[in-house]
């Protein structure tokens, strides 16, 4: 049971090691952990590169190149325990790192849910899903292309009077997962990015925002100019804040943040908060936890996806699933130990979900917007007062107010309060703007009611 999908022999790469290198690594540790007493083990080496370059009003502020590895360990003495980690490959590190986690093992109590994997979840099909495009970007080339994006932020308003930067990112990775049952498995990934972050207006009333792309492959990434001229739009409309009264009235979650609602739901459907019955959906499966009109597929086979993945972080195959149907939830997301905790079976999400789909509704951005008619429009929230136990819901928030469906002026300084429970139960709709943001992809999102508290 053994796979490296190695870079497409057409793609430079310039990683310090080869894939069959990382592979002789991993079994090494695996036969050395077993000859000194390990009933079973797991290894992960990895190894990886990235670029950063940011500019700011034209020069250059900051240049970082880095080059990472890693190798980390899990041993097992019967149910007992030991993990270790080391950035050195060198034989004796290698052995020293097993020997560490194996005198932790033998200190640990018994689990009866630790260990490995069942041997018939492992994966055994590895579909290359097209995951790794380096991106030969030299310095020179990251800088001209962040001081694109940057100008094209001033050359759109005038009001835009500063920066905080435009950065151009690039990330390049592999690794390789064994474990003692046969399994071995690796791949490369990319991960690149562009993003600006602009100030307009003058003295206290000065706002700030920002934009970027990031994508598996530099051609998928929005042009610089792009990313630079919908950063000056989403600074400048923030311009003249006001604050607000007290009310209720229904919210419209924009794209970008409408994200963030996913992941408390993903927190609280995931395996260490269900065991530890410190979830606000404990023992809610097969009950309905949002609205009708809601679907939430977990989908881990997308080409070029951000979370794509044939395995989990413990070789468990991953399988395309509906968490959430008309509202329904359907599954939880759990790795080997917290499946065991729950006397269920792994979901294949060891170390996280996949791509997180919230099904699109009919409606665009502005449709949405004539729905609400009048209410708020959150296109920012600061702070992190979400209780994962209780469901309550309280943030700061800025963006717009709305009337007769049309945007009418820019707020802040106010807070959104409410109980996720009864907020995912009142989505009215979720819109067709669909935005990728790493593993979730989601439109807009519109509540029924929430209490704005402002001045």
């Amino acid at each position: 049971m053994t796979t490296i999908l190695n870079a497409d022999s057409s793609k430079e790469t310039h990683f310090s090691y080869s894939s069959e290198t990382l592979r002789q690594i991993a079994q090494d540790l695996l036969q050395y952990a077993r000859q000194q007493g390990a009933t079973a083990c797991s290894a992960e080496v990895s190894d990886g590169f990235g670029q950063a370059v940011t500019v700011r009003q034209g020069e250059v502020e900051t240049i970082e190149y880095n080059r990472d590895k890693g190798l980390g360990v899990s041993v097992y003495i019967g149910q007992q325990r030991g993990s270790a980690s080391t950035s050195d490959f060198s034989p004796q590190a290698v052995r020293d790192t097993v020997d560490a986690a194996l005198n932790i093992a033998r200190f640990t109590a018994v689990d009866d849910c630790a260990g490995l994997p069942e041997p018939e979840m492992l994966a055994t099909e590895f579909p290359d899903l097209d995951l790794y495009y380096p991106w030969s970007l030299d310095v020179d080339g990251a800088i001209a292309l962040a001081n694109r994006c940057e100008q094209a932020a001033f050359a759109t308003d005038k009001r835009v009077k500063n920066s905080e930067g435009a950065s151009v990112n690039v990330h390049e990775s592999q690794f390789v997962y064994a474990n003692s049952l046969g399994f071995v498995g690796g791949y490369p990934t990319s991960r690149h990015s562009v993003s600006c972050s602009v100030i307009a207006g003058k003295n206290a009333a000065m706002q700030r925002d920002y934009w970027y792309s990031e994508a598996r492959d530099p051609a998928d990434l929005l042009a610089a100019e792009e990313i630079g001229r919908i950063t000056a739009e989403r600074t400048v409309r923030r311009l003249n804040a006001r604050k607000l009264a007290t009310m209720q009235v229904p919210v419209l979650f924009e794209a970008p943040i409408a994200a963030s609602l996913l992941g408390h739901f993903v927190g609280a459907v995931s395996g260490s908060s269900l065991y530890r019955k410190s979830s606000f959906l404990l023992d809610q499966l097969g009950q309905p936890v949002f609205s009708s009109n809601i679907r939430i597929d977990d989908v881990p086979d997308i080409r070029k996806g951000l979370a794509s993945g044939s395995f989990d972080g413990e070789g468990v195959r991953t399988q395309r699933r509906t968490i959430v149907e008309n509202g329904v939830l359907q599954g939880y997301f759990l790795g080997t130990y917290s499946a065991r905790k729950l006397a269920m079976r792994s979901t294949g999400n060891a170390g996280g979900t996949h791509n997180l789909i919230v099904k699109p509704g009919e409606l665009d951005f502005q449709g949405l917007l004539k729905q609400m008619n009048r209410g708020l429009l959150v296109t920012e929230l600061l702070g992190s007062g979400v209780n994962g136990v209780t469901g309550d819901y309280s943030r700061g928030a800025a963006g717009f107010w709305v009337e007769h469906g049309e945007i009418q002026y820019p707020v802040e300084e106010i807070t959104i309060a409410g109980n996720l429970k009864e907020m995912y139960k009142h989505i009215v709709a979720v819109g067709n703007d669909v935005l990728v943001s790493g593993s979730r992809q989601c439109g807009s999102i519109l509540i029924e009611n929430m209490m704005v508290a402002g001045q």
